[in-house]
């Protein structure tokens, strides 16, 4: 890996700046390219600043992403960029087509022309829709319930095309609910955590019993790397934790860690489509690629929670953001 060159899309979002912490600690200089948009934040990388070559620049821009490649000449590209929250595709589906689907086009061109050795994209477990049991092997079908996750299945479909007629050498990673330290607080634990401190209502949808499979974000990083170091091109790979809890379950045990009360949960008027259950199958992953995850949820959140404390400031000059960002006072905005 030290010779490889390493081209990470996203680099400044809540998974991707884990991965380029990670490979930083490891001696590797990775080359970063993001837009910055609203969830993006070079500060998740201040602690790594001078060890990486930052691009600012919008993976739809093919001339710019184009320039850049010829230049670099990746040989090894990680694609985490996305537009990612459910409840934003939803009010405007827009930005999810173009950023994960065209995005993810203009990345594959470009790679192609360098003669790319490895492509691996991070997807998501809600590619596969929801089950009320089991779970979801690789190649169980796509039947994506959002815009976010159709936008993400898209791509998915896309890559497996570009491995059949051109060769592609791409594999999808298709991780479980992620969460940990310097998530946008759009996203159920970061929120809960800041409503939980200041002893305001925390909003479930319906009757919070939709379940998630919950994967700490530095556990799944090592999950990629370990795809990156022995995943075999042309597959696919679940990632998840095993670690399955209902949203409500989820909820109380920070209120717990936090000692807050129970009686701080509000539900509110459900989502449209909102999937009940999701669940993977990793066993591949961990056949493979010898990972699993080392870090129990209940480890995980109480991390999580002692992160966004000791960081309080940049949890709340986030949310303020996200007033402007939803708009439509007509949508209910929970979990």
């Amino acid at each position: 890996m030290v010779k490889q060159t390493i081209l990470i899309t996203g680099g400044a979002g809540f998974i991707g700046s884990a991965f380029v912490r990670l490979l930083v600690r490891k001696n590797i200089r990775p080359i970063v390219l993001d837009k910055i948009t609203y969830a993006g934040d070079l500060g998740r990388l201040d602690q790594v600043k001078g060890r990486f070559t930052f691009h600012k620049v919008d993976i739809c821009d093919k001339k710019k992403v184009k320039g850049i490649f010829k230049k670099a000449r990746p040989t090894l590209i990680v694609h985490f960029a996305a537009e990612s929250h459910v409840d934003r595709s939803i009010i405007d589906a827009q930005a999810f087509l173009r950023t994960n689907i065209e995005g993810t086009q203009v990345l594959m061109d470009a790679a192609r022309q360098v003669g790319i050795k490895k492509f691996l994209h991070i997807s998501t477990d809600e590619v596969y829709g929801d089950t009320r049991r089991g779970s979801f092997i690789e190649d169980s079908p796509l039947r994506p319930s959002s815009p976010y996750a159709a936008s993400k299945a898209a791509a998915d479909l896309l890559i497996k095309s570009y491995m059949r007629t051109y060769g592609f050498p791409a594999i999808i990673i298709r991780p479980s609910n992620n969460y940990g330290p310097w998530q946008y607080p759009e996203k159920l634990i970061p929120l809960a955590i800041l409503k939980a401190s200041r002893r305001e209502e925390i909003p479930l949808y319906a009757d919070g019993k939709n379940m998630r499979e919950w994967l700490y974000v530095e556990d799944c990083v090592e999950g990629i790397l370990s795809v990156v170091k022995r995943g075999k091109n042309g597959q696919v790979y679940n990632l998840g934790s095993n670690e399955e809890r209902q949203n409500i379950e989820l909820v109380r045990m920070l209120l717990e860690i936090m000692g807050r009360p129970k009686t701080l949960i509000k539900f509110v008027k459900d989502r449209p489509g909102h999937d009940t259950r999701y669940y993977l199958d990793s066993s591949k992953v961990r056949r493979d690629c010898g990972w699993q995850p080392k870090i129990t949820l209940k480890t995980g959140l109480k991390l999580t929670v002692r992160s966004y404390l000791e960081n309080k400031s940049w949890l709340l000059n986030k949310h303020r953001r996200i007033a402007a960002l939803y708009t439509d006072r007509s949508y209910n905005y929970g979990f």
